[in-house]
């Protein structure tokens, strides 16, 4: 199956399980659940994705919780299936999940944990050390570490007695309970608010100062019709890797047919300065 399949699939899901229509305060005025029903640009962006994405409309509720349990799964779905299709690129024993996992249970951050029974015992240290330094991702990849008869399936790399590579991760025989490597934290954002992006950048630069070790692809996925809104968690560097949009074609083509240039600008200063990418970028970059 061709990538361009998957993002297909993902999108006839989205606009099945997740994308709803709603009617604004002046009857008549409708708009996927997506909009800012009170930004005409944000309701006329997509109202024009969704054309593109062929959504007939569904006016059946549904809260923010599950449209976010939703955003979650379905974009762990297609990476899942899309990323395997890359295994000859970025072989390895992969997991992915949506399950809110701590980052302590990794072993970069192993270290939180036992920080965190400290502070819990000692509720001085509470104030000085914060709470907020075990970060619960919304999706995971992460890789399971190699038994040494992995490392030697192609010829004899390395035996038990070698006195070398005793420290990586990587080999499972290096620590008597191996944990998995955090290969990939992703932030689902259906849409954007400046305090929901201050949040996701909170969390990236938590993974970024309290690690040790390899530090994961820290992304986020957003379906956030405002290039304007984008902009507040793509622009700048060092803690986000890079912001993808769920149907980001979709979006340049309808900003591009509205005429507003403000949007357009900002859309493309976010795209052509390498901070804003489609959904099938991201799995070619987790390959990475």
């Amino acid at each position: 199956m061709k990538v361009i399949e998957l993002r297909k699939r993902y999108h006839n899901r989205i606009c099945e399980e997740i994308i709803r229509t709603r009617e604004g305060l002046n009857r008549g005025v409708e708009y996927p659940n997506f909009a800012d029903g009170s930004n005409k640009s944000s309701v006329a962006i997509a109202r024009g994705i969704t054309e593109r994405l062929e959504y007939k409309a569904n006016y059946e509720l549904i809260n923010e919780q599950t449209v976010g349990g939703r955003f979650e799964l379905a974009t762990k779905d297609f990476l899942t299936e899309a990323f395997e299709l890359l295994q000859h690129i970025r072989p390895g024993n992969w997991t992915y999940s949506t399950a809110q996992t701590a980052i302590s249970g990794f072993d970069q951050y192993e270290h939180l944990a036992y920080l965190e029974r400290a502070v819990s015992h000692d509720k001085a240290l509470a104030p000085a050390l914060g709470g907020d330094y075990i970060v619960k991702p919304d999706i995971i990849v992460a890789r399971t570490p190699l038994s040494d008869a992995e490392v030697n399936k192609k010829g004899k790399l390395i035996g038990v007695g070698d006195s070398i590579a005793g420290l990586t991760p990587l080999r499972a025989i290096n620590r008597e309970e191996p944990l998995p490597l955090l290969h990939a934290s992703i932030s689902c954002k259906w849409t954007i608010r400046s305090d929901r992006s201050q949040n996701t950048r909170t969390e990236a630069l938590n993974l970024i100062r309290n690690r040790k070790g390899r530090l994961p692809h820290i992304v986020a996925v957003t379906a956030e019709p405002l290039p304007t809104r984008i902009s507040t968690l793509a622009l700048g560097t060092g803690d986000l890797d890079c912001v993808y949009h769920f149907a980001l074609s979709e979006l340049m083509e309808t900003i591009q047919g509205i005429d507003n240039q403000d949007q357009l600008d900002m859309l493309r200063v976010m795209v052509e300065g390498r901070r804003l990418r489609d959904i099938s970028d991201l799995p070619f970059d987790l390959a990475v």
